[in-house]
């Protein structure tokens, strides 16, 4: 990746833009307040933090799952969009990183990241001519296609030969293609285009289900089955083809049924949730959650709130809210709390705009205690902010902040 600009990540001076950032910190350079010995208790509330053992933890982990498998990882960028975590996946042995829009994979090629791979349709032709151009100047791209369609409006918009992945969908699923006969006439159409070539094989297990019961693992395999016969099916147009699929729930399943396929294929996942794992989704549906085969992870992201009110017996208002937070899969949960007698344990059951509820809060908790939370699934919990510190566990003081483009 382009060092130059990464450390110019650092460089950035901080100031009142930067929200979760201490006064104190305003007016130094990221590496100076960093390199400050600032403690994550001067941070203001709300702030989401880092922690760097859990990070260096869960990508260790999954590097060596992956390795001991013979598969590749092309991490989803889209968790993060940070691109100083994107260089410690790649130097923890990713293949490269994925993508879903042509804004992210600009963001990937402006940072150096040398291999882009774009898993989703992209229907825009000046995205396509611009993703080709980058792709005649040496990054490697990688683009999916689920239609004829989409085949002809890549070969018309592509300045230069770009490589293409078929994609295999699933019933009610987001994209891909609806039947393997529907597979094959797109590859069809790819290698007659005279500047695309057919590289590959793609799909998305995580649209078939979201469950982890037998019957839910059962259907994830059969979709994968389906990919791997798309796959043998197709004659490529490179030396060593991809078959690409594994969010961050089922990649545990992709291993055991196209991990054959490694001998001639590259068999890459693309899970991006691991890096940062949580507390809520991920925690019930990776693989070691569920007993399956797959690393332990450890949830790296957590957040520190402030109680603003304690208006009733057993209820604290915090200042964090929807703004600040994830809710989409799960609200947060408030940790090291315990349960209130009478109360039962403390959770959050709802959250609105810039406050957070916490039920069962324990008569001790008072106006200003601050608390923390685990929060659930990370995409849409770094889209909220522009910095996120990263703290040293053991000695409870900022190391580093990761900075985010959303």
């Amino acid at each position: 990746m382009d060092e130059t600009r990464l450390q110019g990540l650092r460089d950035e001076v901080l100031d009142w833009r930067h929200k979760g950032v201490p006064d104190s910190a305003h007016g130094r350079t990221i590496a100076e307040w960093t390199a400050s010995g600032a403690p994550v208790s001067a941070l203001p509330t709300p702030s989401v933090t880092l922690s760097e053992q859990a990070l260096a933890h869960n990508l260790g982990a999954m590097a060596a799952w992956c390795a001991e498998r013979g598969l590749a990882l092309a991490p989803h960028g889209k968790a993060t969009m940070a691109p100083q975590l994107w260089r410690r996946q790649l130097e923890a042995g990713a293949a490269g990183i994925t993508v879903a829009t042509p804004f992210q994979a600009g963001v990937a090629r402006h940072f150096g990241v040398p291999r882009i791979l774009i898993a989703n349709q992209i229907a825009d032709p000046a995205a396509v001519a611009r993703l080709s151009a980058w792709a005649a100047e040496g990054t490697a791209i990688g683009l999916f296609s689920d239609s004829e369609a989409t085949v002809d409006l890549l070969s018309a918009a592509a300045t230069t030969t770009v490589d293409v992945l078929v994609e295999l969908g699933a019933d009610g699923g987001r994209a891909g293609a609806r039947s393997i006969e529907a597979a094959l006439a797109v590859a069809a159409r790819v290698a007659a285009a005279p500047n695309l070539r057919l590289a590959g094989v793609a799909g998305y297990e995580g649209a078939v289900t979201a469950g982890t019961d037998a019957a839910a693992l059962a259907a994830v395999d059969d979709y994968l089955g389906d990919l791997a016969t798309l796959f043998a099916a197709l004659d490529f147009e490179t030396d060593r083809p991809v078959v690409t699929a594994g969010g961050s729930a089922y990649f545990d399943r992709v291993a055991a049924v196209l991990g054959p396929l490694a001998g001639t294929a590259e068999v890459l996942l693309r899970s991006g949730s691991y890096l940062v794992h949580d507390h809520g989704c991920y925690a019930r549906w990776t693989p070691a959650a569920r007993g399956g085969d797959g690393p332990g992870l450890r949830p790296a992201l957590t957040a520190r709130s402030r109680v603003l009110s304690r208006p009733e017996p057993g209820l604290a208002i915090l200042d964090a809210g929807r703004r600040d937070l994830p809710f989409d899969q799960d609200l947060p949960v408030p940790l090291g709390l315990g349960d209130a007698p009478g109360r039962g344990p403390a959770h959050c059951p709802q959250i609105s705009d810039q406050h957070l509820f916490l039920k069962g809060a324990p008569d001790r908790l008072a106006v200003g205690d601050v608390v923390e939370l685990g929060l659930s699934h990370p995409c849409t919990s770094f889209d909220k902010w522009r910095l996120i510190p990263v703290v040293d566990e053991a000695t409870g003081l900022v190391v580093d902040a990761v900075r985010t483009f959303f």
